[in-house]
């Protein structure tokens, strides 16, 4: 049965093929919405909804690439299911290195569908978790001041307090107090997790002064 919330966008030309699968996907409980022309599904394409596309890869206005790629170009992560009336190495090659869950030959299985299908809810699942923690770590580290984001950069490099201050031209009591408050801002507990909140922000360490000690 389809997840709650998860829809499936289904793209083809080709009347016949289009009510077939749509009539498969809804008798298995998924919400469906299909398009005979690929360019009005990109035109009322909405990230924002939970779901995965199913396209087919040759169709007369463009190709099923270019669609992949247009999604692409406006920033949308929409987990694809490629269909093929015949198969092509190169083709699904190319779709799978650009981000394709799968690559399936017309007539399509049930069985193959339906299992592209858990994969592409699981890939589309994981983006979306992944942006929301992204957004999380954005909003955080904006609250931080100029000088509480300098202090982050020296810590994440392994500074000490004394070194910090060194580097700032401050003294290390000063620097405890912004330390403290950019880690309860940025909701960790340890270096361990700060590096790794600022691995995903991608937040480079500060560097080492030319001629500093390491004491």
């Amino acid at each position: 049965m389809g997840e709650a919330g998860f829809t499936t966008f289904l793209v083809d030309d080709d009347p016949a093929v289009l009510r077939s699968i749509t009539r498969l996907l809804k008798a298995a409980g998924y919400r469906t919405r299909s398009f005979l022309s690929p360019q009005k599904f990109l035109s009322s394409h909405d990230p924002s909804i939970p779901g995965c596309a199913i396209i087919d890869l040759v169709m007369s206005e463009i190709d099923g690439l270019d669609v992949q790629q247009a999604l692409i170009d406006t920033g949308s992560e929409r987990p694809i299911i490629f269909l093929t009336g015949k198969a092509d190495i190169s083709s699904s090659v190319k779709a799978m290195k650009a981000g394709a869950v799968d690559f399936l030959t017309k007539p399509v299985q049930r069985e193959a569908l339906f299992s592209a299908l858990v994969n592409a809810a699981k890939v589309d699942a994981a983006c979306r978790q992944k942006r929301l923690e992204s957004k999380s770590i954005g909003e955080r580290l904006a609250t931080l001041t100029h000088r509480e984001r300098e202090v982050l950069e020296h810590v994440i490099a392994g500074k000490l307090n004394k070194q910090i201050a060194a580097s700032l031209g401050t003294v290390e009591k000063t620097v405890k107090v912004h330390r403290g408050r950019m880690m309860s801002k940025l909701g960790v507990r340890c270096v361990a997790d700060l590096v790794r909140l600022a691995d995903k922000a991608g937040i480079a360490p500060a560097h080492q002064l030319v001629g500093q000690g390491s004491n």
